[in-house]
């Protein structure tokens, strides 16, 4: 595939890229998210994990095997070391030298420099002082106003909340809960779901509540269709557009 597939209406659903434009480019990388800066895209989603010299990266899973060939932790290795390393190409592309783990600054520059959101997701568990340095990085940049914070982690997003109390958080999680949902209202959190548990009714349920709900990551147009005629508020797919 060289190309995104478009929606033909998509309401008032606003469309987030997967790890940028997973889709095309290899995903977590500066070409992933340059993809999503030319194109339509809302909001470039992305991944943050602390490295064992206490530095921040960009990478999804918790070790390099999959997207890298080589076995290293993330959170287990050095910055330099992950920085290092010349990730896989996506099938049928050749290698090349510029696919490799971004870092903070380049991620928020490209949402800058295309005025796009950034939706930041902080992986696993971090202390309290990280997550605040975090923000004091994305403050330096200038970018706070246009950062939705995600995560698995609820705690993570309390830090966020307990520091900025109107910063805009999204819990992820796979399905819905009730007395999670009223966490929600308590915080004034949205929500990131996975999307086969979303219906029409538990989307005007959320809304009643006062959630805004993102779902992933759909990437079938007949899925992002229907997810549009629930009235879903963020749609985050690896190649929709």
């Amino acid at each position: 595939m060289n190309n995104t597939i478009k929606l033909q209406n998509k309401g008032k659903a606003l469309m987030v890229a997967h790890r940028g434009v997973s889709g095309l480019e290899k995903e977590n990388t500066n070409a992933a998210f340059v993809a999503a800066g030319n194109r339509t895209y809302y909001g470039i989603e992305t991944d943050v994990h602390l490295t064992a010299d206490n530095k921040f990266i960009l990478f999804h899973d918790d070790d390099t095997k999959r997207v890298g060939g080589v076995d290293m932790s993330i959170e287990g290795s050095n910055y330099d070391d992950i920085r290092a390393l010349n990730l896989l190409p996506r099938e049928g592309r050749v290698q090349r030298k510029d696919i490799f783990a971004p870092n903070m600054e380049e991620y928020f520059d490209i949402c800058k420099f295309y005025d796009k959101y950034a939706v930041f997701e902080l992986k696993n568990h971090m202390p309290e002082d990280k997550v605040l340095e975090i923000i004091e990085m994305i403050k330096s940049y200038d970018y706070l106003q246009n950062t939705i914070f995600i995560s698995f982690d609820f705690e993570n997003l309390t830090y966020v909340k307990k520091a900025l109390p109107d910063q805009h958080c999204q819990f992820l999680c796979f399905e819905l809960d009730e007395a999670k949902m009223q966490e929600l209202v308590k915080w004034k959190m949205g929500l990131d779901v996975e999307y086969h548990f979303l219906t029409a009714e538990n989307v005007k349920h959320l809304h009643d509540l006062g959630i805004d709900v993102n779902c992933w990551t759909v990437n079938d147009p007949a899925d992002g269709q229907k997810l549009i005629e629930y009235g879903v508020d963020y749609i985050t797919t690896n190649i929709l557009e």
